[in-house]
């Protein structure tokens, strides 16, 4: 899927809705360079040290946080509605344990100014840097969210994420 340059801030609403939905895809290589996909479901698109940037959560014990330290580099792919399998297959299974872009017909294809992957099929592709990352100090997190989402430890690192490009296909509005 051919790709121009938008804003990064063009396509917002549905960009945040599909993060809140279904999912969207970060997406780094290992350092094998083998491309890695996992399903996001939190995630920040604003401006921080006078950037845009883009702040996604992972947690040490999944593959991709091993891919993004070694590459300081990610993509966030918005996926084209209908593609609740992929989703569901790089949410729950582990790039360290098989191929699973190829379980989800998923197609890597290079980014223009990092070297993450994008994938063909995601009619909108954000390519990031990583500027800083900082861990969640647990004795800082309220009780609600201490006893839900981390009440078995395993607190995500935040990977915050200078937005270089943007990129969507003509008919991305339309896919999205």
């Amino acid at each position: 899927m051919e790709r121009v340059e938008i804003a990064h801030t063009d396509h917002y609403e549905r960009v945040m809705k599909a993060l809140t939905g279904g999912g969207l895809l970060l997406a780094a290589n290992d350092a094998t360079g083998r491309p890695n996909a996992m399903t996001i479901g939190w995630g920040a698109i604003g401006s921080i040290w006078s950037m845009p940037v883009w702040i996604v959560l992972v947690r040490p014990s999944r593959y991709t946080y091993q891919c993004i330290e070694h590459g300081d580099c990610f993509t966030v792919n918005v996926p084209a509605s209908g593609m609740d399998q992929a989703l569901a297959i790089c949410g729950s299974r582990s790039g360290r344990d098989g191929d699973k872009l190829a379980d989800s017909n998923l197609t890597a294809a290079p980014a223009v100014e990092v070297p993450a992957p994008t994938f063909k099929e995601c009619p909108l592709v954000y390519e990031c840097v990583v500027v800083h990352r900082n861990d969640v100090q647990p004795a800082a997190l309220i009780p609600e969210i201490a006893n839900g989402p981390y009440a078995n430890g395993d607190y995500h690192r935040l990977y915050y994420g200078r937005i270089l490009a943007t990129r969507a296909a003509a008919n991305a509005a339309d896919l999205l």
